[in-house]
């Protein structure tokens, strides 16, 4: 492989990345019934039109899954990063943007249903630290079910840094936090907005909180701590989705 290439595996996150003309394929393995597939997801287009294509048995497919506990389904693609975005570049003349950042969520399962939400419910883009974000992991792409081409990525060297930059460019950052006494749904969805997400065990980190505006939680049962993070993104990302216009 390339320095620059990574391995996916999975039907949908094989079958988007072909679809997707920004994303460089440069090598698919397939099972011949995988093959079939493809053809008839391709909608009158040729996706395997210039790439290397190679035959393989489920078996010798299970290779490349046996270290990581994904599921190929008869589909493994080797592939380029796409470009990196700029934040700051995407946000020139925008308004009414709603974007998340994620504050240390390392797991690649649940960032992948995150990206998966958030690709659903038409949110403007998602923020990681660089350092956090598993680019190549190909749990991440198995949980994001083919999402990862259709939504923004942007990685940050510092999340307080780039929350900071929001702020003074016309965004309101709201933190999710299950100990605050504002319960999302009072808000009145409008303008650019930042969400914030903390890690699954510990939360918004005390030196990130001070840079929003606002920290809000979901109301759910007493007697239940909390929610999972992609639990928790996925309802507020279709309460926006609902109310923002």
């Amino acid at each position: 492989m390339n320095k620059s290439s990574f391995l996916i595996v999975g039907k949908h996150a094989v079958i988007e990345a072909l679809k997707n003309p920004k994303r460089k394929v440069l090598r698919i393995f397939l099972t011949e019934e995988s093959k079939k597939t493809i053809h008839r997801e391709s909608q009158n287009k040729n996706l395997l039109k210039n790439i290397k294509v190679f035959f393989k048995t489920k078996k010798e497919l299970d290779n490349y899954c046996k270290n990581d506990g994904t599921q190929h389904q008869g589909f493994v693609a080797e592939i380029e990063h796409l470009e990196k975005l700029e934040l700051k570049e995407f946000i020139k003349k925008k308004d009414n943007l709603t974007l998340a950042c994620l504050n240390e969520v390392t797991d690649p399962r649940n960032i992948g249903s995150i990206i998966r939400s958030a690709a659903s419910f038409n949110i403007d883009g998602l923020i990681f630290k660089e350092r956090h974000f598993p680019s190549d992991s190909k749990l991440m792409y198995k949980s994001s079910s083919g999402c990862m081409e259709h939504i923004n990525i942007f990685t940050v060297s510092n999340i307080n840094t780039t929350l900071k930059y929001l702020r003074d460019n016309n965004f309101w950052i709201y933190g999710l936090d299950s100990k605050s006494d504002k319960d999302f749904t009072t808000i009145d969805w409008k303008g650019n907005v930042v969400l914030l997400f903390g890690s699954e065990g510990f939360g918004i980190k005390k030196h990130t909180e001070k840079y929003t505006d606002f920290l809000i939680k979901i109301k759910i049962n007493e007697k239940i701590e909390s929610l999972n993070v992609s639990n928790s993104a996925s309802i507020v990302f279709h309460h926006i989705k609902q109310h923002k216009k």
